[in-house]
């Protein structure tokens, strides 16, 4: 981007027991968002945590592992 602000394309999802969805957070890399995902998922609650990457459209597009 030309306009000096910074893009965070990568999403962290987390799903409850019930199905729900929520962002837990926006990260500039890939690595970064895994990291948090991974961190989170250790816990060893029943969530289920997940990377996406937010496309151009600002659709979530491409998912990650988890």
């Amino acid at each position: 981007m030309n306009d000096g602000t910074i893009t965070l394309p990568w999403l962290v999802i987390r799903q409850d027991d019930n199905g729900n969805r929520y962002r837990v957070g926006r990260y500039a890399t890939r690595a970064e968002a895994q990291k948090i995902a991974d961190s989170l998922d250790s816990r060893g609650h029943k969530q289920l945590y997940w990377v996406e990457r937010i496309g151009q459209n600002g659709q979530n597009g491409q998912s990650g592992s988890k």
